[in-house]
């Protein structure tokens, strides 16, 4: 920090009235963050050993005064709703969970009303009567039962004040607002059990009615001193927010009438360097801040003096990871928020999963395999839980909702925590309280202490272990939370507030924190990020039932009061700093956008003379391309691989195409041998169907194979089709839900398919087709010698049918897609392997060439059956010249399709041909 920091001042002055008598004082600041900085401050102007004096918080000393204890917002809704339920009639009683959605806003109102000692009667009444104003013209006999007791809700506003106000004092216990209001009720015993006791206040802006009440008393009964720290240019503008409290303040107190306005400094137009930043979103800043906090180090500047104020607590993390290397001390002051984490994450899937399973039925309980999968896939639950294979199980066989009892038989040897995650949830909220608690002390138990990947896992566990623990101590209190849904709704408002704290070494290093923290701090460089309106400063929340022009009638803050503040902390952390960085995201549109702050145009407006402002835009990189295709060279375990391929398995019609669609997705396939990840097929995919159709087909033709296909063999299979197709949907997609859907409708197409194909198998054979199915679902193979070729290479796949009609040998390729007779049509040899929309003719053709040597001397025809254009019925591969198309397959056709095929293989053999990716 800067020589002349205001601690420093503060200091300077306590030593220099108090240097034998410093444990006789108490120094309030507004927060307790500035204390190690101040006891710092205080020691480097001592040059002996003294006894501290005592150094609180503004909160801290009020309730002192008030001998009242704060409680935090879940037990004061609880305590509400306790006293609510003593003042409301049975009949017109809510239920927690609705009354809860307007008390929090309630209690906020009760909380403005008394920090700045309104008489809540003349508020709630003026509250009343224009509610009463806005139906007006309403006669009696017009109302309605709602605005009756909408009405009736605001005359008891007196009521549920006073009663709740007498309820919390006498238990000792109060919001915020009620410790300021008894601290000015007490503060005459107060001051006078001082008993010669000084109070120092240092370092305040913006003051309540009731902190105004309680510093004037004191200052008047001349037991305490007040520091302000504010710039003359601030104070001396009267339209300046940043001296919009303190200006009132020198104008109002009537001891400024007598004593001298301390103090008053110069700092802000002394000469300072700043940089406004422009970069797109928020990780743009994050690594911007880095690089500065390089640029600073590298400028031989000290981190004891440099601070990286966020603008947004979500920027933390960006920022940890875009900090140098070279950072080796640091000091985060801001809490690190229990969302988002493993542990919360995984407490919030165990919510989802039972309270759905308990919607869905009771008594089978439920669960929905994604849910399941969320939970046991969960890092801090996979290695513990011994549950892969049940994982594996859920996979294989498309289970998509499985009953609790059925996920217990899929894993006979459970653990303990495998029972704590999925054993039953009842209505017993404690019950299902003391299970999580359970799970987390557990968890806890499988985690060492020697990793620190583990001691972090710990922190946020036991982060969680402590809000759990709470709603336990409340239930067990109060007893209001009758369901597991209102448990969620009250959890997550207390993850919502629970923060994991950082160690660290306050005094050194990088000093990161968020705005609030730096009250009263000075250092020589600053940086701030997120300087956008909505964030910095926050914008308008009108959370609350008192309306904006009745807010400024009464005295109490509104958002331009709001903005005043920190507009304080802005200026203020600029007032000593000799170089500022100000970084705002670019972007106008999106989560964390919004317009360049309106601190940094009032910045450049009211530019001083000594201050340099310079603009810089940083846009993130764009290479010239977007994407480099993936080239993988062929290495000699590549070309074993390939030799294995094609001396031993052989190469599939559909490993062919598959190189011709991109060679990398055939290197994964074929070389590598990367099969896709097995996962849930929860809506039925088109392969599945037409592996189902495939084998539908096949077990109804299997008993008629080398027979003279009759129509009433063609009756027979219809009479099977549809149990046929069922028994098919169950072998392949095993335990898949197929009664509703897209499901449903994907079996009753398969169903539709299979009885069209049979109905127009029947017609033609009643037409005269003479049909003999010679093989269903066969394996083909054969050698393809060739010089061209380093080897012998193999062409092998499996055929869906091959029969005789009409004295032809036909080959038949099902396809469940739409496939057009032009798919079919070769016009042109030359690129036949390099077009991917070639792929059935190349396929076709592979069928054919495999079984070239089996027809007898018969005629060879190769064609497609498409079920999504059955009316077009058998699509035979041909040569198109002309307008002629050729469909019987000759040596000729094979010799030419023997070359386009030997082309391919011979580039996918060569050495020196990369698999190269093709970008579609």
């Amino acid at each position: 920090m800067t020589n002349t920091t205001f601690l420093d001042a503060i200091s300077e002055e306590i030593v220099r009235h108090y240097r034998d008598s410093l444990s006789t004082i108490t120094i309030i600041l507004p927060n307790k963050r500035a204390k190690v900085f101040l006891l710092e401050a205080l020691k480097k102007q001592l040059d002996k050993t003294a006894f501290a004096p005592e150094i609180i918080s503004i909160e801290d000393f009020i309730q002192e005064v008030a001998g009242i204890r704060s409680c935090d917002s879940i037990e004061l809704l609880f305590e509400f709703y306790t006293m609510y339920l003593s003042v409301t009639p049975k009949e017109q009683q809510q239920e927690f969970e609705l009354f809860a959605n307007w008390a929090k806003t309630l209690l906020q109102d009760f909380n403005e009303i008394d920090r700045y000692l309104l008489k809540p009667a003349h508020v709630f009444s003026y509250l009343k009567d224009i509610e009463v104003l806005k139906r007006w013209n309403l006669q009696p006999s017009e109302t309605t039962t709602l605005i009756d007791n909408h009405l009736e809700f605001w005359s008891k506003l007196p009521e549920y004040y006073a009663t709740f106000y007498s309820h919390l004092k006498n238990k000792g216990i109060g919001y915020q607002g009620l410790i300021y209001r008894e601290a000015v009720d007490n503060l005459h015993y107060f001051s006078e059990a001082l008993d010669g006791r000084k109070l120092i206040f240092a370092g305040f802006n913006a003051l309540n009615q009731a902190e105004e009440k309680i510093i004037q008393q004191l200052l008047f009964n001349e037991q305490a001193k007040i520091y302000w720290d504010i710039d003359a240019v601030f104070l001396n503008d009267s339209l300046h927010d940043a001296g919009l409290f303190v200006r009132r303040f020198k104008k109002e107190w009537k001891q400024y009438t007598s004593q001298p306005f301390e103090w008053i400094v110069n700092s802000f137009s002394q000469e300072k360097n700043i940089q406004i930043i422009g970069t797109p979103k928020t990780i743009g800043q994050a690594k911007i801040a880095g690089k500065i906090v390089e640029q600073l180090q590298e400028q031989g500047q000290s981190l004891d003096q440099t601070a990286l104020v966020l603008g947004e607590e979500n920027v933390l993390l960006p920022v940890l990871y875009a900090l140098p290397d070279s950072v080796d001390s640091l000091n985060i002051t801001m809490g690190f928020s229990s969302k988002n984490n493993p542990a919360q994450i995984l407490i919030g899937k165990l919510f989802k999963l039972h309270m759905n399973a308990l919607q869905r039925s009771e008594s089978s309980y439920t669960f929905y395999y994604k849910e399941v999968l969320d939970v046991l896939t969960n890092p801090l639950v996979e290695p513990y839980s011994n549950a892969s294979k049940v994982i594996r199980l859920i996979n294989q066989n498309n289970i998509t909702f499985l009953s609790q009892k059925k996920l217990m038989e899929l894993h006979p040897e459970a653990s303990e925590l495998f029972h704590l995650l999925f054993d039953r949830w009842d209505h017993d909220i404690l019950n299902v309280l003391n299970r999580l608690s359970s799970v987390l002390l557990t968890i806890k138990s499988y985690l060492g202490n020697d990793s620190e990947e583990d001691k972090v896992a710990k922190t946020f566990v036991y982060s969680l272990f402590k809000a759990v623990n709470k709603l336990i101590t409340y239930q067990e209190r109060y007893g209001q939370i009758d369901s597991v849904a209102m448990l969620h709704m009250m959890y997550k408002q207390i993850v919502d507030l629970a923060e994991v704290s950082f160690e660290g070494e306050p005094l050194s290093g990088l000093q990161i924190m968020g705005v609030l923290e730096s009250r009263v701090l000075d250092f020589e460089n600053v940086i701030i990020t997120s300087m956008n309106e909505g964030v910095f400063p926050a914008g308008k929340s009108t959370n609350s039932f008192i309306p904006y022009d009745v807010k400024r009638e009464l005295g109490l803050p509104t958002y331009k009061e709001k903005d005043a503040i920190y507009c304080y902390h802005f200026y203020h952390l600029l007032l000593r700093a000799k170089n500022i960085y100000l970084l705002y995201n670019t972007e106008s549109e999106g989560l964390d956008a919004g317009e360049k702050s309106r601190f940094i145009t009032q910045l450049e407006i009211e530019k001083q003379p000594n201050h340099k402002i310079t603009h810089q835009i940083y846009n993130a990189y764009l290479p010239d391309k977007a994407y480099e295709p993936v080239v993988v060279p062929k290495s000699e375990k590549v070309l074993d691989r390939l030799k294995e391929i094609a001396t031993g398995k052989g190469f599939s019609p559909s490993g062919l195409t598959s190189y011709i669609r991109n060679p990398i997705q055939f290197y994964h396939q074929r070389i590598l041998r990367i099969s896709e990840v097995e996962e849930v097929e929860e809506n039925i995919a088109l392969n599945t169907l037409g592996t189902i159709i495939h084998g539908a087909l096949e077990e109804l033709y299997k008993p008629f194979l080398n027979r003279d296909l009759t129509v009433e063999n063609l009756e027979t299979m219809l009479k099977r089709a549809n149990m046929e197709v069922e028994k098919q949907f169950r072998e392949v997609y095993k335990e898949g839900e197929i009664r509703k859907g897209k499901n449903l409708l994907a079996f009753e197409v398969a169903k539709r398919n299979v009885f069209n194909f049979l109905n127009e198998e029947k017609k033609q054979i009643e037409n005269g087709d003479e049909v003999k199915v010679l093989a269903l679902e066969t394996s083909l193979e054969r050698n393809l010698e060739d010089a061209r070729l380093p080897f012998p290479v193999k062409i092998a796949g499996n055929v869906d049918r091959i029969e005789e009609r009409n004295g032809k040998i036909r080959i038949i390729d099902y396809k469940t897609g739409k496939v057009l007779k032009n798919n079919v049509e070769l016009k042109d040899w030359n690129g036949l392997t390099a077009d991917i929309k070639s792929d059935k003719i190349i396929q076709l053709l592979c069928y054919a060439f495999m079984y070239e040597h089996q027809t007898d001397g018969k005629e060879l025809e190769a064609g497609i059956i498409s079920f999504k254009n059955l009316k077009a019925g058998f699509l035979p591969f041909g040569v198109k010249e002309d307008k002629n198309v050729a469909t019987v397959i000759t040596s000729e056709i094979l010799e030419a399709f023997k070359t386009e095929i030997i082309t391919l293989l011979q580039e996918i053999l060569d050495a020196a041909v990369p698999f190269e990716e093709k970008l579609n």
